[in-house]
């Protein structure tokens, strides 16, 4: 099978790049390899399509709505047009359930919307793992440089493993539609900064983002995927790591 992967150099990218192409034939098309969706054109003798190439951060969009549009909807529409006969699994994010907070979380509710007769949105929740933005609050977390906490957030965190996981059941799979991908459980941040002790300075997070992004995984289960990797124990062993590798210096 010939998979096209958009998006391969990014975060979750990277990691399903590296697991798929263990058993598929992975084409990587990514910004960072020279390859932009709004310019250059797609591959041919394609089976699958895994578009999760975009740009992902509430703040950012704020201030460059117009390019989040652009990239995300128009790119999306590009790919779906191009492969208007190829089954497409493609990220959209848990932030499309409420589209009216900021520009990003409109643009995925738009692609959502967008016309193909085989496709699959994936409304990821808070995705963590290794290879993540260190600016996202779980590196944060790692390396003890927690500034400030939503005292009113709760999220859900899943793990990239467990994304790529999920990713992987529904390439067999004809499933279409929209689909949450979580643990369907969230945890409040200010408990993870009790647990493990990290001084922060308490806000009040605003209307442009969602207090709760719990994931509805009815659907998932029916597929009999459940998440495998904790988020406490995945901290513990993280910061262990940090701590052992900073006393040897």
């Amino acid at each position: 099978m010939n998979i096209l992967l958009t998006g391969h150099q990014g975060f979750i990218g990277k990691n399903l790049y590296n697991q798929l192409k263990l058993k598929y034939n992975v084409i990587g098309f990514d910004l960072k390899s020279g390859q932009d969706i709004l310019k250059d054109k797609f591959p041919d003798n394609i089976n699958l399509v895994i578009h999760l190439a975009g740009l992902s951060s509430v703040k950012d969009s704020l201030k460059n709505p117009q390019k989040y549009w652009i990239t995300n909807v128009i790119g999306t529409k590009k790919v779906f047009d191009y492969y208007k006969n190829i089954r497409v699994l493609y990220a959209s994010s848990s932030t499309a359930h409420e589209p009216w907070q900021n520009p990003y979380a409109m643009s995925k509710f738009c692609m959502e919307k967008l016309e193909h007769k085989n496709s699959l949105g994936m409304r990821f929740t808070t995705v963590y793992g290794e290879g993540a933005r260190q600016e996202m609050l779980i590196p944060k977390i790692i390396n003890n440089k927690v500034k400030y906490i939503n005292i009113n957030h709760k999220r859900d965190f899943i793990h990239v493993k467990d994304v790529n996981c999920l990713i992987e059941i529904m390439i067999k799979k004809e499933f279409k539609g929209i689909v949450d991908v979580g643990i369907g459980k969230a945890e409040k941040l200010v408990d993870i900064m009790e647990y493990f002790k990290i001084d922060y300075k308490k806000t009040i997070g605003d209307e442009t983002e969602r207090l709760d992004n719990t994931a509805d995984i009815s659907k998932l289960k029916k597929f009999g995927w459940k998440a495998k990797i904790n988020l406490y124990e995945y901290l513990k062993k993280a910061k262990e790591k940090n701590e052992n590798k900073a006393s040897k210096y």
